[in-house]
């Protein structure tokens, strides 16, 4: 192998004014929200550990860098073929576009303008993007002029709809405090401290042996796998140590089949909810604590902290593969289903799951409480007690416009993992009642809900919920699965027709404010849509009463021979009523009707509820 180099090169090194293309066997985007979300948070906190407000801009050159991994380049006449690491400068390419996006809606002048230079480049007239891949081309320039949520990316491929809605994370997850003064600085971090090691060479084949040697030889260890050998060292009985290399494997196994690293975000959640004691402190400079080396070096931690853990001699060693670790691969597995697979038993965790919380922060606080001692019907009223309250933070958080990616929350939630590890049933509800009950603000924000291009999918959220909820309180079963799918979409009651409500709105605004509030809105099959969503609503009317309940709850037939609804609303005493006509008053009276279902939804009293399941089931 001839012309092979390889140097250590910052963002702006590698990207500036530089041409990628990527060969069509391998160009689909396939990163997922967790990979993101991983991303930002690991740049954030290595940003805020030596970021100071009091610094000057010059003062970031001297942070330390942070390491984002090898990139394989096969230079030619006509560009570089990227033959490992598409999947890291794709993502940060779109974390580009986002803080040039961010920088242009600032009151202040104080921005980085050599950002678009890394993003694409012009010559005679036309856009070029560094990254050239022609079926990213249309999205990507909409993404950069700020028009994404008018991009159709449905209609397009596997990685154009996964650039969408990766770029949709970064808008949820990216910190708030990173969005005024301290951005500048933060992008020049970026773009100048973080780096890669670039591997060039002059052609495909040594580019793709480098590739294969990089992957696929020689013995690379895991972290999952050097904690195994810590742990196994400490036994002398090497028949014992067999056996429990043997189960190690085994459960390794059942993790590695949910996803190739799914071993170590196991390790991770586990050592976190059952051992962890301290937390980086908000403040800067502050040096990272027990939850944070957690996530970078685990079995490091482990060995550090042996004490902590609780490895003190031989029989601890041995318990703590064949007991502890064992039973909480399980409790893992088990949460994991839960979170991608509808069980009404533990429905709620698949509902955090949908509101997209970080896998980093819900797998822990599930853990925490758990015991070895626990039986199946104790684990899953502990499953349930912290998912309710997790699913009302969130929530109660994206009603009242509040983020709650990762780095906002991080401290809060392990903190409260601390507060409730190892708690009976009885205990875990009150303290968690409690918190619900501290939560500002709750559903007060319902009262002038509105879906808007970011919301969607929270919005699409509560109609589920609110529909599937109403449903299983009148005898039907539980759909929730079926409504947050792709067939059935937000259907506006109004036509977009502006000069057909000229009798109620002078701007046209005010009427899309209206026409957006949650209460205007209600989950229909995508055909029902096509087919009547441009009518005047007493011509859809008759046609709501066969759908789901929430759109039949407008019609007239819906209060005629319908027991259990009835009795249902009666019992409730939800404002429920037919709508012959509907107007500004109609929606703010659905509005008001959605807030008080989502109260019944999210009522402190279902803490108790779930304490009580089972108690008085007669026994058999």
């Amino acid at each position: 192998m001839n012309n092979i180099d390889a140097k250590l090169k910052s963002v702006r090194e590698v990207l500036d004014k530089k041409k990628y293309f990527i060969d069509f066997f391998q160009r689909e985007y396939k990163w997922e929200r967790k990979q993101i979300e991983q991303l930002i948070s690991d740049l954030t906190t290595k940003f805020f550990a030596d970021h100071k407000e009091t610094d000057d801009r010059k003062k970031v050159q001297n942070y330390p860098q942070y390491y984002l991994g090898p990139i394989i380049i096969s230079s030619k006449e006509d560009g570089n073929s990227i033959i490992d690491g598409q999947q890291r400068l794709t993502s940060i390419t779109l974390l580009l576009i986002y803080l040039n996006n961010l920088q242009k809606i600032r009151q202040d002048q104080d921005k980085v303008t050599t950002i678009p230079d890394l993003i694409f480049s012009e010559r005679y007239g036309e856009k070029s993007f560094n990254l050239q891949v022609p079926e990213r081309k249309e999205c990507l320039e909409a993404l950069y002029n700020g028009n994404g949520e008018n991009y159709k990316a449905i209609e397009k491929d596997e990685s154009v709809q996964n650039l969408m809605e990766r770029y949709n994370d970064i808008q949820e997850l990216f910190p708030e405090d990173l969005k005024g003064k301290a951005l500048p600085y933060f992008i020049d971090w970026l773009v100048d401290n973080v780096v890669f090691v670039e591997v060039t060479t002059c052609s495909d084949d040594d580019a793709y042996i480098i590739f294969e040697t990089m992957n696929d030889r020689g013995l690379n260890l895991t972290p999952t796998e050097m904690l195994k050998g810590y742990l196994l060292s400490n036994l002398s009985d090497n028949t014992q140590k067999q056996k429990l290399n043997v189960l190690w494997k085994k459960k390794i196994g059942e993790l590695r089949a949910i996803s190739k690293d799914e071993d170590l975000e196991f390790c991770k959640a586990w050592l976190r909810a059952k051992y962890a004691e301290t937390i980086r402190p908000g403040r800067e400079g502050a040096a990272n604590e027990d939850f944070e080396k957690i996530g970078t070096r685990f079995h490091q931690w482990v060995r550090d902290n042996k004490n902590k853990v609780g490895l003190i001699n031989e029989q601890s060693f041995r318990d703590f593969v064949e007991k502890n670790m064992s039973f909480f691969v399980d409790v893992y597995v088990e949460i994991n289903k839960a979170a991608n697979e509808f069980n009404k038993e533990l429905e709620n965790i698949f509902y955090i799951n949908e509101r997209r919380l970080a896998p980093s922060i819900f797998y822990p606080l599930l853990m925490a409480p758990i015991t070895l001692q626990d039986n199946p019907e104790t684990i899953k009223k502990k499953f349930s007690l912290v998912a309710m309250y997790l699913e009302m933070f969130t929530v109660f958080r994206s009603v009242n416009y509040k983020n709650y990616s990762q780095s906002s929350i991080r401290y809060t939630m392990y903190t409260l993992v601390k507060e409730i590890r190892n708690k009976d049933v009885n205990d875990l509800a009150q303290i968690l009642k409690q918190k619900a009950e501290q939560i500002d603000q709750k559903l007060d924000g319902v009262k002038n809900l509105r879906m808007h291009g970011q919301n969607k999918r929270f919005i699409k959220f509560l109609l589920a919920r609110i529909t599937s909820h109403i449903e299983e309180k009148s005898g039907i079963s539980n759909e929730f699965k079926k409504y947050i799918n792709q067939p059935f979409q937000i259907e506006h009651i109004w036509a977009d027709k502006f000069e057909d409500y000229r009798d109620e709105f002078e701007q046209k605004d005010e009427f899309e404010n209206y026409r957006n509030k949650i209460g205007a809105l209600l989950l229909l099959p995508e055909e029902f849509n096509q087919s009547y969503g441009a009518l005047p609503y007493e011509q859809k009317l008759p046609h709501y009463f066969g759908q789901n309940l929430l759109a039949k709850t407008l019609t007239p037939r819906c209060y005629e021979h319908n027991p259990k609804f009835i009795t249902y609303k009666e019992d409730s005493g939800l404002p429920f009523k037919t709508h012959e006509h509907f107007k500004k008053k109609d929606i703010d009276e659905r509005q008001e009707l959605y807030q008080k279902i989502l109260e019944e939804i999210y009522n402190l009293k279902v803490f108790d509820e779930i304490t009580q399941r089972g108690k008085n089931v007669p026994q058999t």
